[in-house]
């Protein structure tokens, strides 16, 4: 196992135990790339993440949260999937996600004032 396949590991144990709000919202995460070296780290948010609202506030969240943590990553970049670049030949996360896109509205189109009410 590589430096990189262990800190990847690490971060996803992390994610499924500090993060479970993003799979409660119908949200989906993927650690797509990590850079031991670096410090880098790409976390991959897609489903309602794609779009939401309140996303941007996640981003900071991750951002704070991850470099505070982890010692080794000093920079995290979420970039936002579910498209074409989607990331799915990656093993499933520790969440138990299936990466497809869907969620509350699916791709993060829900409208809840019309939706729900």
């Amino acid at each position: 196992m590589t430096e990189e396949t262990a800190l990847a590991d690490r971060i996803e144990s992390w994610l499924s135990v500090n993060m479970p709000m993003i799979q409660s919202h119908g949200g989906t995460s993927a650690i797509r790339s990590v850079d031991a070296e670096t410090g880098t780290v790409v976390v991959e948010l897609g489903g309602a993440c794609d779009g939401c609202g309140i996303s941007h506030t996640t981003e900071e969240t991750l951002q704070e949260e991850l470099t505070s943590h982890f010692e080794a990553i000093s920079t995290v970049t979420v970039e936002y999937g579910g498209g074409d670049d989607w990331a799915v030949d990656q093993p499933e996360n520790y969440m138990g996600i299936d990466r497809t896109q869907g969620g509350r509205g699916g791709q993060g189109k829900s409208r809840p004032a019309s939706d729900f009410f």
